[in-house]
């Protein structure tokens, strides 16, 4: 294990590897800085980013004038030009918002009004021209809203990409890092990580769910983390024939709501719930919030409940007392804070790496873009493009891409063996699994589990050549 070495000072210091603080490294690396992206846990996107609802959204129904707003819309285009050139699995299914009572037609043409003032093309929909999109809908569709952007996409590969193309381009990543203190001496940013201190000319606090203790060991309290949990249940890949849209709710106080949505892996969403609770890693499922998805979704799509469940799972979700996002620039300390980063932090990530430039550049961070900037391919692991055990050209080159390790998700030996040959090779079965969707199948892993096990041991002993400054 590399450990930070104690005499180097950075000009910028990123705390927190989740999709955030991976695109704003990811920004930044384009710029001759030496920058740092500390993570306490032990790899990339294993907080809120992991667990979200996979949409990148075109911010049809955020609050116009909002710094959400803003950059919702904006990173929707960055993001959907950076999946384009990376191969970051994405589909444009478009999404339907669907009014099931009275109130919530009622307010269908303000929310058209306020898509039109963002930008958003939406078009409105009787009832009948709902069912005629979606016929499986349930009962009692009033009317709606068509919104061709809406997309779903992989939050894994994206955070992977993020952070693998900031790495190549020279920043360094200390995983298993979590900061304990931060100190403010000579003009430098000095963070207390178990492997050894960091010291930083700027900081980023990228936090997540802990961007308010984080805030608060630099001397502010300007929010408090409300940790919002939203459970989820994936159905199989058959009930994909279900649906072509994303079944959208009309958003209420608490969120955009429960929603059925196909995922770029062929299976089905439901969820999710929303419920404040005061347990930053209470990412447990619960009997109630299953029950509650359960029924609603019998209400939006009755015979979804008649196809398997696959798994479930909960994301816990960054709210603040304050319906926006908390990014805060502190020129004088050369800080900012980027908290309050909800549900749409996935689709606003890249506009908030942006929006950090700007930021960082008025505190008097000298920004030289590098003459070389090194790009990134991602493997495919989506569903709607060919896979290696399709490709012959890739199986001709290499059999062992023909070779399946786990039959449900279709993974090969040749996925999982460059998956310990990339840069940021998976520490430990769950990084495994963001890599390559292997045991994420109908099985979960019961018949597959044993050879993938050994398969991750085998692939700690590799050495890599290009692998960073990644912790133990």
């Amino acid at each position: 294990m590399k450990r930070p070495e104690p005499e180097k000072i950075y000009d910028v210091a990123i705390i927190g590897a989740g999709v955030v603080g991976c695109a704003i490294a990811k920004v930044l690396s384009r710029f001759e800085l030496d920058c740092v992206l500390v993570e306490a846990g032990p790899d990339v996107g294993t907080g809120t980013s992991k667990a979200n609802t996979a949409i990148l959204h075109t911010g049809f129904d955020s609050k116009s004038g909002t710094l959400e707003s803003k950059l919702v819309q904006r990173g929707y285009r960055l993001l959907k030009a950076y999946a384009e050139e990376t191969g970051i699995p994405l589909e444009r299914t478009g999404g339907l918002l669907i009014a099931w009572e009275f109130d919530q037609e009622e307010s269908l043409p303000r929310l058209w009004s306020a898509a039109r003032r963002n930008g958003v093309d939406v078009q409105r929909l009787t009832g009948d021209a709902l069912y005629q999109l979606e016929p499986e809908l349930g009962p009692g569709a009033r009317a709606g809203l068509k919104v061709p952007g809406e997309s779903t996409i992989c939050p894994f590969t994206t955070t992977l990409a993020y952070a693998t193309q900031a790495v190549v381009n020279g920043v360094d990543l200390y995983l298993n890092s979590p900061v304990s203190g931060i100190d403010r001496d000579d003009g430098l940013h000095r963070l207390s990580c178990p492997h050894g201190d960091i010291a930083s000319r700027y900081l980023v606090n990228a936090a997540g769910l802990h961007s308010d203790s984080v805030n608060r060991m630099v001397g502010h309290d300007e929010f408090t983390i409300q940790p919002r949990r939203g459970e989820l249940i994936v159905f199989d890949k058959f009930a994909s024939a279900l649906i072509d849209h994303i079944l959208l709710p009309v958003p209420g106080k608490m969120g955009k709501g429960v929603l059925i949505s196909p995922t770029v892996y062929g299976n089905v969403l439901l969820g999710p719930t929303s419920e404040d609770i005061g347990d930053k890693d209470g990412r447990e499922t619960t009997a109630a919030g299953l029950s509650m998805l359960i029924e609603r979704g019998r209400k939006i799509l009755p015979a979804l409940l008649d196809e398997e469940i696959t798994a479930t799972y909960a994301g816990i979700r960054a709210a603040t007392d304050q319906d926006d996002y908390r990014i805060t620039s502190h020129p004088d300390q050369k800080y900012v804070c980027v908290g309050g980063i909800r549900s749409t932090g996935l689709s606003a990530s890249l506009a908030i790496g942006e929006f950090l430039l700007d930021l960082l550049a008025d505190a008097g961070l000298e920004l030289r873009e590098k003459p070389v900037f090194r790009s990134v391919g991602m493997p495919n692991i989506g569903e709607f493009r060919p896979r290696p055990y399709q490709t012959d050209m890739m199986i001709r080159q290499n059999p062992e891409y023909g070779e399946i390790i786990c039959h449900c998700e279709k993974v090969t030996l040749g996925e999982i063996k460059a998956a310990f040959r990339s840069p940021l090779p998976p520490p430990d079965l769950d990084g495994l699994r963001r890599r390559t969707r292997v045991l994420m199948g109908r099985c979960q892993g019961f018949y597959c589990h044993a050879n993938v096990l050994a398969l991750l041991n085998a692939g700690r002993e590799i050495q890599f050549s290009n692998r960073g400054n990644t912790g133990p």
